[in-house]
């Protein structure tokens, strides 16, 4: 008897790769947990503890992302990450037919007959969510609402009747996966005046537990502000009111954000730099950071930049904040050269 069987296969992805992109979240030392951040929290465990997904939403800037991660490590699960994308498709969440797999027999047994047998199949590669709900792990997507309304259809079975819909595996008799029990949903938006989002189903909305995110309280600014630049609690304080009082002046009140607080105060700490009026270095960063954000606030109907940035730094200061007219980087380098 001779046979010869070979067989042949071609993907672009396996679905392990899939499992290899999820992560196990790890508290950092950086994190802040305020009571704001740890009501919150109990609010959401105690939703997705019931099996209901929980979505985070607010302006850029709140941390909802952190937060979602923060609230993903008390459950103990790995983490499965989607970014929402507008060209997703709904392949992009499930998988999809990613090459072929080819088996040949050829059978000589008789030596003046030659018999082959060849059998083609596509090969189906799992993507990210399919995974997820495949083992249980719990799913974070960062801001769905920028992924197209019907590439999220695929999750209103996964949400409700706790089954994943594979149409393209029907004909090998998997056309449905049931949902892990473990399998837990946590989701994060911008408001949907935001650039780039688009508007949610009512159907996939009515799914979600929705929690208001909106900025965080000043003692959690400030507490943020200091763990994400090592700056003493003084200037922390400085630096949040600054902005805070900025953010009410705003028309929409969504900037400027807690990013802002971060970016002036590793850059004073990074320069041997202080949170003072009288320090030209603070003026000119705080110019540099909040100048896209202080052109939106408006007196009269004008927009009023430095004018109104000296006003709100004299105020939280407490003293006149001395500064040239035409700021430039000199400031900067100076103090730069200083500190090194």
């Amino acid at each position: 008897m001779n046979q010869l069987a070979m067989t042949e296969s071609s993907s672009a992805a396996h679905s392990e790769d899939a499992e290899r992109d999820n992560v196990v979240p790890e508290p950092s030392e950086q994190f802040v947990l305020t009571p704001y951040v740890e009501q919150v929290t109990q609010r959401a465990l105690t939703y997705l503890s019931v099996g209901y997904p929980v979505h985070f939403a607010g302006p850029a800037g709140t941390g909802k992302t952190t937060l979602a991660f923060h609230v993903a490590s008390k459950l103990g699960r790995p983490v499965t990450l989607i970014h929402g994308d507008d060209e997703f498709e709904s392949s992009d969440l499930v998988g999809r037919d990613s090459g072929y797999r080819r088996s040949k027999l050829v059978d000589n047994y008789i030596h003046s007959v030659l018999k082959t047998e060849e059998d083609i199949n596509t090969l189906w590669v799992e993507n990210r969510l399919t995974t997820a709900c495949k083992r249980g792990f719990t799913l974070i997507y960062d801001e769905f609402t920028r992924s197209r309304p019907e590439t999220n259809n695929v999750l209103l079975s996964i949400l409700e009747e706790k089954i994943l819909n594979l149409p393209k595996l029907g004909r090998h008799g998997e056309g449905y996966l049931e949902v892990h029990p473990g399998f837990r949903a946590i989701f994060t938006s911008n408001p949907e005046e935001y650039v780039g989002t688009h508007k949610t189903q009512d159907a996939l909305m009515d799914r979600l537990v929705t929690l208001r995110i909106d900025h965080y309280d000043r003692e959690s600014e400030v507490g943020i502000t200091r763990a994400k630049s090592g700056i003493g609690r003084s200037e922390a304080e400085v630096i949040v009111d600054l902005v805070r009082e900025l953010r009410e002046m705003g028309a929409s009140r969504h900037r400027p954000t807690i990013r802002a607080c971060i970016a002036i105060a590793r850059v004073l700490v990074h320069l041997g730099a202080h949170a003072r009026s009288d320090d030209s270095v603070f003026q000119a960063v705080c110019r540099d950071v909040l100048h896209t954000d202080t052109a939106k606030v408006t007196r009269q109907d004008q927009l009023v930049v430095t004018l109104k940035l000296d006003e709100v730094m004299e105020k939280v200061c407490g003293s006149k904040a001395r500064h040239s007219r035409h700021p430039n980087g000199s400031h900067i380098q100076r103090k730069e050269n200083e500190h090194a």
